[in-house]
């Protein structure tokens, strides 16, 4: 009996303390992502259009495939072929789990050993790219005119994010995409509870200059900052 009671109390000082832990990581979050980084922003031409969007979990930076910086087509995928199509005038970039993005397309795919790794830091990752022929403004979308300066700081940091072959190219992961207009390649860290796909996007932001959060695991973190 001694030693069913000492396993009891173990077993509940073990799923309080992960409760407690928890807590302490929802308050953490809500509170460091309206903490605003960047919020004085320099009177610098804005040159350059450029979205963030959310499926409502996951941000994406949305940027146009071509400017006189950067021809992202050059490097990009588009439907397992390089291709410069005019009528795609968007490119999105997400960073994540690579388990998540290849092995969960749809939330009722989620296995435990697949958030277990992404959770703590056991996993790989991944960068996503989807091509839009358009991009509409909504609740999950926001438009945001950038500076040259900017706009440059956000290349240097997404082309980081990638890791790249012998010959300079993006390396592809032959893998099932969500449809017929985006495509996954190999990326630098790995997800875990405090660095997330969003905080990943917020990142961005931050090395940019631009408005972010001081630190947010989710969406809503940076959304906040441009409604």
């Amino acid at each position: 009996m001694k030693i069913v009671k000492l396993t009891f109390k173990l077993l509940l000082k073990f799923v309080l303390s992960i409760i407690l832990l928890l807590l302490i990581y929802g308050i953490a979050a809500v509170v460091f992502s309206v903490i605003p980084v960047n919020k004085n922003q320099s009177e610098q031409t804005k040159e350059y259009t450029i979205y963030i969007k959310s499926n409502g979990v996951h941000a994406d930076l949305v940027f146009p495939v071509k400017t006189d910086l950067k021809d992202w087509s050059e490097k990009i995928k588009f439907e397992n072929i390089q291709s410069k199509d005019s009528t795609h005038q968007f490119l999105a970039f997400g960073w994540g789990d690579k388990g998540f993005y290849l092995d969960t397309p749809e939330w009722s795919d989620l296995k435990f050993s697949t958030a277990f790794n992404a959770a703590f830091n056991l996993g790989t990752s991944a960068m996503h790219t989807t091509f839009y022929k358009q991009i509409q403004e909504n609740k999950n979308c926001v438009k945001i005119e950038i500076s040259k300066e900017q706009y440059q700081k956000l290349i240097t940091f997404i082309e980081a994010s990638f890791q790249y072959d012998t010959n300079g190219n993006p390396i592809f992961i032959e893998a099932t995409t969500y449809g017929k207009n985006d495509s996954f390649y190999e990326a630098h860290r790995t997800y875990n509870l405090f660095y997330t796909c969003n905080t990943w996007a917020n990142q961005a932001l931050k090395k940019a200059g631009m408005k972010a959060a001081f630190w947010t695991p989710a969406d809503k973190g940076i959304f906040y900052h441009y409604r």
